[in-house]
């Protein structure tokens, strides 16, 4: 299961990484006045969330990270406390997600090229690096049990 927890958690970062730089850049570009403006038309028709998200997070992620707290405390010492927090770190990331991410996007998803819309859309994009900081570090404490526990 730790295994499985570090593969998914370094796809979900890997993933992150190239929407937050790539996809959001062409969802969210500066147009020539300056502003930056929402494109949901070309949003939608990548459809990270349902072509991607859904499988590695939504549904994988979320239950490696509760299979890991139920697992993890029978796995040994040190180990053990390396696991648990990773799979915390995991969980924060899983609340930020359903608590935040997937409303907005959804939201976006159907909004049109306002100014409210890319306000939002910027917004996102912020807080999405704080999101991508968790899961990354959540990557390093898996990592680190599974050196402790192979």
């Amino acid at each position: 299961m730790l295994w499985l927890l570090v593969i998914d958690l370094g796809i979900v970062v890997g993933a992150g990484l190239f929407e937050h730089r790539i996809a959001l850049a062409g969802w969210l570009p500066t147009g020539p006045d300056g502003a930056r403006h929402w494109d949901a038309l070309r949003a939608r028709r990548d459809d990270t969330g349902r072509r991607f998200w859904i499988l590695f997070t939504t549904t994988g992620l979320t239950l490696l990270t509760l299979a890991s707290l139920i697992l993890a405390w029978s796995a040994p010492a040190p180990g053990r406390w390396w696991w648990l927090a990773a799979a915390a770190a995991a969980l924060v990331d899983r609340a930020m997600t359903f608590g935040y991410f997937i409303p907005t996007m959804v939201r976006l998803l159907a909004s049109e090229d306002t100014p409210e819309a890319a306000a939002t859309a910027a917004r996102w994009e912020r807080v999405n690096v704080v999101r991508l900081a968790v899961a990354f570090v959540a990557w390093l404490l898996a990592l680190r049990a599974l050196t402790l526990l192979v």
